[in-house]
């Protein structure tokens, strides 16, 4: 396994694809990195030489990218600040609930988490 910025990538996926296991690399961006660097994205990460692994990592290291601790760290501080300032959005992030307008009243399991049942509450049926 080839490791880049403290990720172990897989071998066997197709690098830019395995370029998105890095945390703040998407396809997008890993498909630009192959461009840059003149990779051939049919080629899995096993079938590349150690110069250019090499070069992936130093085209990740620049400034432009901002990848796994720093990435997100920057998003927890900007969570915190909106929670501090106790506006709309950071009220909703410190109660757990979505925070870009979705419904709550079904379809937010995900943000409030498994549903609990009310004791002693019935269905009543008709």
């Amino acid at each position: 396994m080839a490791r880049i910025a403290g990720i172990n990538v897989p071998d066997k996926k197709r690098v830019p694809i395995a370029l998105t296991y890095i945390h703040g690399i998407g396809r997008t961006t890993a498909e630009k990195i192959c461009k840059i660097l003149g990779i051939d994205t049919s080629l899995r990460m096993a079938e590349i030489d150690e110069a250019t692994l090499n070069a992936i990592r130093s085209e990740i290291e620049k400034d432009e990218y901002k990848i796994e601790g720093d990435l997100r760290r920057e998003v927890s501080i900007n969570i915190k600040r909106l929670t501090d300032m106790k506006c709309y959005r950071g009220l909703r992030h410190r109660a757990g609930l979505p925070v870009r307008g979705q419904r709550t009243s079904t379809n937010a399991r995900t943000r409030k988490g498994p549903a609990i049942a009310i004791a002693g509450k019935k269905q009543v049926t008709k």
